[in-house]
């Protein structure tokens, strides 16, 4: 069997990449923007906190019905409805903002449409990309897929910050605008419609159909150790926004000094996806993800240090340099062992799994920031990480987790032998 080209040379994937990196450089800068609206409309982290949180908690309640749907339906067609329903909503947020008619009802019902159309869009995204990627460029393609995420939130809330200077309304109608690019690329990439097997899937109950991924995912010990310590860690890391945001502000940082120090995050994000390869090769999954959620939490306290308001910029960078290792790992791990008919099932299970108490991150972080002021809240979070950290250091199954040998995509019937008796 021949070689199949590189990956440099794939414009189906090139074309997807590129919609998602408009759509989530997009989703960076309002990631910033509208707490800063919020403040300077309300002037409350809290109110701030519970949009966040809303948006968290619709994406996650929506998650599970829509991997259904994404291994039932038609992909690309997800792919395009999900990105023009964030867009309209970007669009009448703007408009909003433009004509000074900001309530905070709208802005939780913008928030709330785009965590629903996100929990459309990831899954149907990650199986679009394993459709037009050979298996042998799998770790290449989700390392450049991980390095896009990274690089919209380095370039992301310094942007943002500066666009909400420039007017409040410019940084929603620019997000509008990506999701309308990112609707054309996913038209250009033509993206497989259906998996591959969905007359079958289509025949059973949704509650089957979950009931199916989550025995899948029961059966392996290590992987729900994993994704137990990821629920409480996901907790700890959705609260740091808002009181990094409060803690750069009482040092008399304006809000493209704040976007500077968030981007951050993108900066050492960028730099361990370079890096991820190498970096993953040198410990498993389970002690890996030990190590970089225990620097996480020693970088979250260094945050707190009396250096001024760009300081906190610095232990950001070094703690986001090992987690795209992870994730790519855990990535390709996914997408060889996981059946095409079940991949939007297992990719919102998976996010339900280890993001379920992320909706209280960004209420509580708004909360601690409100009551103990941004040193206060960081001490707090990264001291439950630390906490955190090392109660998951005492289990055995997470420490032994490992990938299973061979990188190597099984074929459809092996795959689905697996699922069934694995």
């Amino acid at each position: 069997m021949s070689e199949p080209p590189p990956l440099r040379r794939n414009l189906r994937f090139q074309f997807l990449w590129l919609g998602s990196v408009t759509s989530e450089l997009g989703s960076s800068l309002t990631g910033l923007a509208l707490p800063l609206l919020i403040l300077a409309v309300t002037g409350s982290a809290a109110l701030a906190g519970l949009t966040a949180a809303c948006r968290i908690a619709t994406g996650i309640l929506v998650s599970l019905p829509a991997g259904v749907w994404v291994d039932r339906w038609d992909r690309r067609r997800i792919l395009l409805c999900s990105e023009g329903v964030r867009a309209v909503a970007l669009a009448t947020l703007a408009a909003a903002v433009l004509a000074d008619r900001v309530t905070m009802e709208h802005l939780i019902a913008v928030a709330m449409t785009n965590g629903a159309a996100d929990a459309f869009f990831r899954p149907a995204r990650d199986a679009a990309i394993r459709a037009v990627v050979p298996a042998s460029r799998l770790m290449s393609a989700y390392a450049q897929d991980e390095a896009r995420g990274h690089a919209t939130v380095l370039a992301g809330p310094p942007l943002g910050g500066l666009l909400f200077g420039l007017g409040r309304v410019v940084p929603f109608a620019v997000d509008a605008v990506t999701y309308v690019v990112s609707m054309v690329c996913v038209l250009l990439a033509g993206v497989p419609r259906r998996p591959g097997n969905v007359e079958s899937s289509g025949r059973t109950r949704m509650r089957a159909d979950i009931a199916e991924a989550a025995r899948w995912l029961w059966r392996r010990p290590a992987l729900r150790a994993g994704l137990t310590f990821s629920l409480v860690s996901n907790l700890a890391a959705n609260a740091l926004l808002l009181p990094v945001v409060v803690l750069v502000g009482s040092r008399g940082g304006d809000p493209a000094v704040t976007g500077m120090v968030l981007a951050g995050l993108g900066l050492g994000g960028l730099l361990g996806a370079a890096l991820s390869a190498k970096i993953g090769a040198l410990l498993p999954p389970g002690k890996l993800m030990l190590v970089v959620v225990g620097v996480f939490a020693l970088a979250v306290c260094a945050t707190t240090l009396p250096f001024g308001a760009y300081w906190p910029a610095v232990p950001l960078i070094l703690a986001m340099i090992a987690a795209p290792a992870l994730n790519v790992v855990l990535r390709v791990l996914v997408a060889t062992l996981v059946p095409d008919a079940m991949m939007g099932r297992l990719t919102s299970l998976l996010r339900v799994a280890t993001m379920g108490l992320a909706p209280l991150g960004p209420l509580l972080g708004g909360v601690l920031a409100d009551r103990a002021g941004g040193v206060g809240a960081l001490l707090a979070i990264g001291g439950a990480l630390v906490v955190c950290c090392a109660l998951a250091a005492t289990s055995a199954t997470l420490r032994g987790a490992r990938r299973r040998p061979g990188g190597g995509r099984a074929g459809r019937g092996a795959r689905a032998r697996r699922a069934r008796h694995a």
